[in-house]
């Protein structure tokens, strides 16, 4: 499978256009948008802009998505996978948005309720919008500024993809025991980053 992730487009029709330029040169088999998709809301912006989107999308909201992001995305072509598990080409993807990671959440799970526990292994790809801590969370100043509780949950069960964003100044790959971290983040010097799944990942970074 060949996915293109990104994060943090924040309202911005320019980075869309990328994003969109981005699915023509690589044909992508799925689009997953790690959060921040507006500036702020409002829900209308992400609607419009994950209609754009000419592949199958799954999505989940950031910190800066107001709380109508959410809604809005479930009403777009694309599917808001916050807090759900769902299977694509035999692969498990989770979603976990806003900045807050808290293991305590449930996931939705073919419709059942379960624990972080029962649905994340070593085959899992998680998408969150924060990086886990120091793991590409970097920010300019030398700060790690990633979520503790990702970095136990990763450490605890070993993903085997972690998608994310938020921090802007530290886009790229970083290999975590068995696991594959990318920060995609389009916010200051790349377009994210293409990944290609099967015995193995393969992480191109887009700049």
């Amino acid at each position: 499978m060949k996915i293109l992730a990104v994060a943090d487009i924040h309202g911005s029709q320019y980075r869309l256009n990328a994003v969109l330029d981005n699915i023509k040169k690589y044909s992508p088999d799925l689009v997953i948008i790690c959060g921040d998709i507006t500036q702020f809301g409002p829900g209308e912006v992400a609607t419009n802009f994950l209609n754009q989107i000419p592949v199958e999308t799954f999505a989940i909201p950031g910190n800066i998505d107001t709380s109508e992001v959410g809604p809005a995305i479930s009403e777009s072509n694309a599917e808001n996978i916050d807090l759900k598990r769902v299977i694509k080409n035999g692969i498990s993807f989770v979603g976990m948005g806003g900045e807050t990671v808290s293991l305590t959440n449930v996931i939705i799970d073919k419709g059942k309720k379960r624990s972080f526990g029962e649905v994340i292994d070593e085959k899992t790809v998680l998408v969150t919008h924060v990086p886990p801590y120091k793991l590409q969370d970097k920010v300019y100043i030398g700060r790690h500024i990633g979520s503790k509780e990702l970095r136990n949950l990763v450490e605890n069960y070993l993903p085997r993809l972690v998608l994310c964003g938020h921090v802007h100044e530290d886009p790229g790959m970083t290999m975590f025991h068995d696991s594959v971290i990318v920060n995609c983040s389009m916010g200051k010097r790349t377009e994210g980053a293409l990944i290609k799944i099967d015995d193995k990942i393969d992480v191109k970074m887009l700049d």
